[in-house]
């Protein structure tokens, strides 16, 4: 007597309702992953914010007030405020010049120098003649920035002058070279 249960699943309709599950769960996942690098890449970046940003010796040369901001690529810090110093720019580029320095080019380590830039992202303000009138580091809420940059329009002491948050990224000065002469024996 056959004792089999006509209920029971046979293992090849079990199998195509593996491959089944798999197959949706797969679908499900490159869905996931598609939409999340689409999210991920529609953020602003900093790179949005740098091609707004105007070149130094035109910012210098043309009497507006002077934002320079310091950051680099890999700056987390700098990531994170970039949305807000792109919606800042566009507000008040009419008014206010926007540059931005990355500390990886040593091209603007002058500027890093004079700017004593030893944590990024770090902000320098200048008045329209291109003095020093104020400095920020680190993370620095939207309308603390923008309370500053309607200072320097206006020609009026910054009211958040100097201030350093503790989310900064520390930079350090490129290495002197090594000098020593491994040959000479005298």
């Amino acid at each position: 007597m056959n004792s089999e249960n006509p209920t029971s699943p046979t293992p090849a309709a079990s199998n195509q309702l593996r491959n089944l599950l798999v197959a949706i769960a797969a679908i499900l996942l490159t869905t996931a992953l598609f939409f999340g690098f689409q999210t991920q890449q529609s953020s602003t970046s900093l790179d949005a914010v740098a091609a707004a940003a105007l070149p130094i010796d035109e910012a210098l040369a043309n009497g507006k007030p002077t934002t320079i901001e310091f950051y680099a690529d890999w700056c987390t810090s700098c990531q994170s405020m970039a949305a807000d110093n792109l919606s800042l720019e566009k507000e008040y580029s009419d008014r206010m010049n926007f540059v931005m320095l990355n500390v990886d080019n040593t091209k603007w380590l002058p500027e890093v120098t004079k700017y004593r830039v030893d944590g990024i992202p770090r902000f320098i303000f200048l008045d329209r003649t291109n003095q020093a009138i104020g400095d920020a580091t680190g993370v620095i809420p939207r309308e603390i920035m923008a309370t500053n940059i309607e200072a320097a329009i206006t020609d009026q002491p910054l009211p958040h002058n100097s201030i350093s948050s503790d989310r900064t990224s520390p930079i350090s000065e490129p290495k002197a070279a090594d000098i020593s002469q491994p040959r000479d024996h005298s």
